[in-house]
């Protein structure tokens, strides 16, 4: 058994578990909040509900390892849209423990960066050799 596979295995499923939470409070609690944030930059509040891909659909895709380097794509756009949406002011905070106010923003952007470079590996259900995975 490769560990390079068990490995990605492990990532996978910790990014997309750890989203998917995120993504399931938005899908009971709603994303209005996010609209605000939106329309101060200009942009369509009806963007908000794209945050449905990137926490729910994204992750799903990357937990099974379905279309594993596209879905991690956009889990990166996601969370560069949520650090510049709803974080930015935090950007150079370290917080009393001495941890970046960012980090877990960072865990999830530099995870998905990770998996978009190694891809799903053999435990996936697009396969190791698949296109996208």
């Amino acid at each position: 058994m490769d560990s390079n596979d068990n490995g990605k295995l492990v990532l996978r499923l910790m990014l997309g578990g750890m989203l998917l939470l995120h993504g399931a409070a938005k899908l009971f609690g709603g994303v209005d909040f996010i609209v605000p944030a939106l329309q101060a930059r200009g942009l369509p509040g009806a963007l908000a509900h794209l945050v449905y891909v990137g926490e729910v659909i994204a992750p799903l895709a990357i937990v099974f390892g379905v279309f594993t380097r596209l879905a991690a794509g956009i889990v990166v756009i996601n969370m560069l849209f949520a650090v510049w949406l709803m974080h930015m002011e935090q950007l150079g905070e370290i917080t009393q423990n001495g941890g970046w106010a960012l980090e877990l923003q960072a865990f999830y952007l530099f995870s998905a960066i990770a998996i978009a470079i190694f891809g799903a590996g053999r435990f996936s259900l697009g396969g190791p050799t698949g296109r996208y995975n």
